[in-house]
């Protein structure tokens, strides 16, 4: 078990290996239950992964190479 301290907000940092486990970041949404004498915690909604690729992230000004294009023609000999 791990322990944590309040802070003056009511604010405590779950541990690391913890988030990780459960996927908790930026955004998740937890629940707080008071059963008995004890509060348990639900993650809701874990935060959202980043997307698998790269693909489409960045944008550039300059136009598109055209798919043909064979690079040995640019050399010049």
């Amino acid at each position: 078990m791990q322990a944590a301290t309040v802070n003056e907000l009511g604010q405590v940092q779950i541990p690391e290996d913890l988030r990780q486990r459960l996927g908790i970041g930026a955004g998740s949404r937890i629940t707080f239950d008071l059963v008995g004498d004890h509060l348990e915690m639900r993650v809701e909604q874990a935060q959202r992964e980043g997307p698998a690729t790269g693909f489409g992230m960045l944008k550039s000004e300059r136009s598109a190479v055209p798919v043909d294009l064979d690079p040995a023609s640019l050399i010049r000999p």
